[in-house]
C-alpha cells in the first residue's frame, strides 16, 4: 500500500536532500567538480594555480580560465549551490566595509530571464557578502523594469544604450550606504545604471563589488 508523505514531512525530507546536495557541492572545485579539501575553497590546486586575482578594491578575480568556467555553470547551467562558494570569496573582499555600509543590493535579473533560469545569481551572491558585512540584503529594493539583451559582445557605446533606464529603485530613507553586487563586470555600464537609479532614489553612498573583472580583448 502507498504511504502518503504529508506536506510537513515532504518540506523537511526536500531540505534535508538540499542540504546534503549543498554538502557534497561545496566539496568539489566550482570549475571542474575535483574533490577538493577545504568547504572554504572554491577551486581545486590545479585550477587555483591558474586563477588570476583582481588587485583593487571591489572585485575578486580577473575573468578567464576556471573563473569563467565556474561563472558559466553558475549562470547557465543550473549549479545555483555555486552561489554559496563564490559567494563567501566576494565577502572577504568585502571586509573592507564592515561597520561602513548599511545594506547590500544585488543587481537583478528581469523576471523573464529570472522565471527561465530558476534564480537570480547575484542574490545568491548577495547573502554571504550580506552575511559578513551583518547588514540586510535588500532583494526587493532594485528591480530590473525593462528586460535588456545580454551585454556580452556589443560596444561600450551600445552597453550604455542598453541598460539606459532599464532599473528603478524603491525610495530610501535615511541617505543609506550600500554594497551593490553582481557577478561579472566587463565595462562597468550595467553597474552603473543600476547605481544611478539608487542614488537616484536616495541613497547616500553605492560601492561595487563583483566576483570577476571581464578585460576587454583578453582570450578567456
Amino acid at each position: 500500500m502507498a504511504t502518503r508523505v504529508t506536506s510537513g514531512r515532504y518540506e523537511t525530507v526536500q531540505a534535508v536532500f538540499s542540504g546534503v546536495l549543498d554538502l557534497l557541492a561545496s566539496r568539489r572545485c566550482a570549475a571542474c567538480d575535483r574533490i577538493i579539501d577545504l568547504q572554504t575553497q572554491a577551486f581545486c590546486r590545479p585550477c587555483d594555480a591558474l586563477v588570476e586575482r583582481h588587485h583593487s578594491t571591489g572585485a575578486v578575480f580577473e575573468y578567464g580560465g576556471p573563473v569563467a568556467a565556474a561563472v558559466g555553470r553558475f549562470k547557465y547551467q543550473g549549479r545555483s549551490e555555486l552561489g554559496r562558494v563564490l559567494g563567501a570569496r566576494m565577502a572577504e573582499e568585502a571586509r573592507v566595509w564592515v561597520g561602513r555600509v548599511d545594506g547590500v543590493v544585488p543587481v537583478p535579473l528581469h523576471w523573464r530571464r529570472r522565471r527561465t533560469r530558476g534564480y537570480d545569481q547575484a542574490a545568491l551572491l548577495a547573502r554571504p557578502v550580506a552575511r559578513a558585512l551583518e547588514v540586510p540584503a535588500w532583494f526587493r529594493c532594485l528591480r530590473r523594469i525593462r528586460s535588456t539583451q545580454s551585454q556580452v559582445a556589443i560596444s561600450h557605446a551600445a552597453r550604455l544604450r542598453n541598460v539606459q533606464g532599464a532599473f528603478r529603485a524603491r525610495a530610501l530613507a535615511g541617505s543609506p550606504r550600500l554594497v551593490l553586487v553582481d557577478d561579472v563586470r566587463t565595462t562597468g555600464a550595467t553597474l552603473a545604471a543600476a547605481a544611478d537609479a539608487l542614488r537616484a532614489a536616495g541613497a547616500g553612498e553605492v560601492h561595487t563589488l563583483v566576483l570577476a573583472v571581464r578585460v576587454l580583448g583578453r582570450a578567456t
